[in-house]
């Protein structure tokens, strides 16, 4: 649970303005590849051109340090969770709350596209972890 804070504490943290004028929220695009390194695209000095995610992450903020594991499955659910992934297993427990979760509850929409692998059955489905579409 501590990790869970702590990850979507920095998230906000980041995404806070420094400024009060504007009370407009940003907007928040969270990207996971498999099986590419994350100095294959441009934005990170990859060969790879990607000029959108290059305006994107010249624009807004990017992950610079991210532990992952072999298992794609595992590394999501770390990721949407905060656990580290040899905790996190095939699915996230229904006590730790989802970034979905948390920014389903803060106001935002919310979407998945891609893989999920984290439960087919109801509790564990995407729109039930906090993703509208």
């Amino acid at each position: 649970m501590k990790s869970t804070l702590f990850v979507l504490g920095v998230i906000f943290a980041a995404l806070t303005p420094s400024y009060a004028a504007d009370t407009s929220r940003p907007n928040i695009i969270l990207m996971m590849a498999d099986d590419m390194g994350f100095s294959c695209i441009s934005p990170y000095g990859g060969e790879i051109h990607t000029p959108n995610l290059q305006k994107l992450a010249d624009e807004g903020l990017r992950f610079t340090q991210f532990y992952n594991n072999a298992k794609c499955t595992t590394t999501r659910a770390s990721l949407l969770s905060g656990m580290y992934p040899r905790n996190s297993g095939n699915a996230i427990p229904q006590n730790i709350a989802t970034v979905g979760e948390q920014m389903r509850a803060a106001g935002y929409r919310t979407a998945l596209c891609g893989k999920w692998h984290l439960g087919s059955k109801a509790p564990q489905r995407p729109f039930d972890r906090g993703f509208d579409e």
